[in-house]
């Protein structure tokens, strides 16, 4: 295979690198500093959202802890979506957002010389697309989170963060709250910036980094604003120096064992139904075998022994404080494979740490839940399967059968919820929200935050070839596969058909016979492609399905 990535090095010898040196010499580099290990700092920095506003300082830091170990920083910048903001027809981009990511920093640091990156994600899909272009690019780098905000804490001792907010948005439509109270909760709960301090997507997949060994140990939970990350930034700068050095490769850290980990300490923490997506999408970069089955098998034998908002009061401000992700994989230790190399080496016993407040972080002998925080579904509605985040689920409810009501986007289901009766025991069915059929499969965290600020999160299912939020909670089905725009299942369903979600038997079941299943799919017509042009068109055209990582 022909090689496509050259070194600093590679690219500065000889004749024929007074091109590129001559370029570096403009920007204000000297002779010296050519000479040296050449790091890319990569940010997802933006200034419209927290999650990656504190990126660009971050950067300057690590950029200083490059310098002080011998090495040159050259720093850039990739797309940075904030899902909070692309909630509605904005979410299109959020999901393709992944593979602009992964394409931007493949592409940059393609046409450039690089020795080793740092990347500096952001929030939801910025620490997937890193991880993507790192396997793919397969040189030396290292991550640092740029952590969590910090919860605003009421004059009553009660903490909030992102997820009150959507909540929220349900309790005003049915009146529970005053117009007074919401507007202090939009006010003030996002206090600080950083990633929102809860276990939604964005502090999964940051603090899925450091338990995959990815990052310096304790990195991802210190909060955004703390000293401590400064500090963090610089060390971490250090360290890629001595990584590039000794050839610590990303596709060398991104190994089975290394996944399995990954897998574990999700299913510990109940953390978001997104990560399946990415961890998919990053082992396919990886060119390691991953499927649902074996989140499913992992699942089954990992108990879950913590939960944060919105699956309970704790916020991701209490996670550090009870130990962080160092905590969680001390108390997985007997299951975890300590062969995993990190980017510290052959030294995965680095990463784990004890617990300091029990109340947070329990015990495998007295865990929350006996298995995982995410199931995996499959049955005549789901032939590919679907995930629910059991974890996210009140009053221990594990079978819900009922009548489908079907809406066939985000918004016919958000007029029904906010101009028509919604009954306890309904089954909402939103279709054609998958990959290609959304496009980019939309999460519906909106509409899922709103039935439970209306307080039927737990007796109204919502299942979708979409997804959601990991800031999600109740009887919430995603990533139904295959979608409704290919023809899957969930295209056929009708008014009034009962439905079976059972999260024990592991079934998601569509309750008619199967007579009447090839009637309906012989007379099914397949819908046209939602967007021809653009990247987006591209996507519909190219993107897999939700159980192979939705990756082109």
């Amino acid at each position: 295979m022909k090689k496509m990535l050259r070194n600093a090095q590679e690219m500065f010898e000889g004749i024929k690198g007074a091109y590129p040196r001559s370029m570096f010499k403009a920007v204000g580099y000297h002779k010296e500093e050519l000479q040296k290990p050449v790091i890319g700092v990569v940010a997802a920095w933006a200034e419209n959202h927290p999650g990656a506003y504190p990126n660009r300082e971050l950067a300057q830091f690590v950029k200083s802890g490059i310098l002080a170990a011998g090495g040159t920083p050259v720093e850039f910048f990739v797309v940075s979506v904030c899902d909070a903001q692309a909630q509605g027809t904005g979410m299109h981009y959020s999901l393709p957002s992944r593979e602009v990511c992964a394409a931007e920093i493949e592409v940059m640091v393609g046409s450039a010389g690089f020795d080793g990156l740092v990347f500096l994600p952001s929030c939801d899909k910025t620490p997937g697309g890193m991880l993507m272009a790192a396997a793919r690019l397969n040189i030396p780098a290292i991550f640092l989170p740029p952590g969590p905000m910090l919860p605003h804490v009421t004059g009553h001792g009660e903490q909030k963060v992102m997820c009150d907010i959507k909540e929220a948005m349900g309790a005003i439509k049915n009146k529970t709250i005053s117009a007074e109270e919401f507007a202090e909760i939009e006010e003030d709960t996002c206090s600080t910036t950083g990633i929102c301090s809860m276990m939604g997507t964005g502090m999964t997949m940051n603090s899925l980094i450091e338990a995959i060994g990815f990052c310096l140990p304790g990195a991802s939970t210190v909060p955004a604003v703390y000293a401590a990350k400064r500090r963090m930034a610089k060390l971490t700068g250090e360290a890629i120096v001595d990584i590039a050095k000794a050839q610590i490769l990303p596709r060398d850290i991104l190994t089975k064992a290394a996944f399995r980990n990954a897998i574990r300490y999700l299913m510990a923490v109940g953390g978001s139904t997104n990560t399946i997506l990415h961890l998919l999408a990053i082992a396919h970069e990886a060119g390691t075998s991953l499927d649902l089955d074996e989140f499913d098998r992992i699942s089954t034998q990992t108990p879950c022994i913590a939960k944060f908002k919105p699956s309970s009061k704790y916020t991701i401000h209490d996670f550090h404080q009870a130990g962080g992700v160092a905590a969680v994989l001390g108390v997985l230790e007997p299951l975890l494979e300590l062969d995993a190399l990190t980017v510290l080496g052959p030294n995965y016993p680095a990463y784990l740490g004890k617990v300091k407040q029990g109340e947070v972080i329990r015990s495998l002998a007295e865990p929350l839940h006996p298995q995982g925080g995410i199931v995996i579904l499959k049955g005549n509605l789901a032939p590919d399967g679907a995930v629910v985040k059991v974890s996210g689920i009140g009053k221990n409810i594990t079978r819900q059968v009922g009548p489908a009501k079907t809406f066939d986007s985000e918004e016919e289901l958000l007029q029904h919820i906010l101009h028509k009766d919604i009954q306890a025991g309904d089954i909402l069915v939103i279709r054609y929200e998958g990959p290609r059929g959304g496009p980019g499969m939309r999460e519906l965290s909106i509409p899922a935050a709103m039935i439970t600020g209306m307080g039927l999160g737990d007796s109204v299912a919502l299942i979708t070839d979409g997804r959601f939020s990991g800031a999600t909670r109740g009887f919430c089905v995603g990533h139904v596969a295959p979608e409704a725009q290919v023809g899957g299942p969930i295209a056929l369903v009708q008014d009034g058909d009962q439905i079976e979600i059972d999260t024990v038997k592991k079934e998601l079941n569509l309750l008619i016979s199967e007579d009447e299943v090839r009637e309906r799919q012989k007379n099914l017509a397949l819908r046209k492609l939602p967007v021809a042009s653009g990247f987006l068109g591209l996507y519909c055209q190219r993107v897999a399905q939700s159980n192979k990582g939705a990756v082109l």
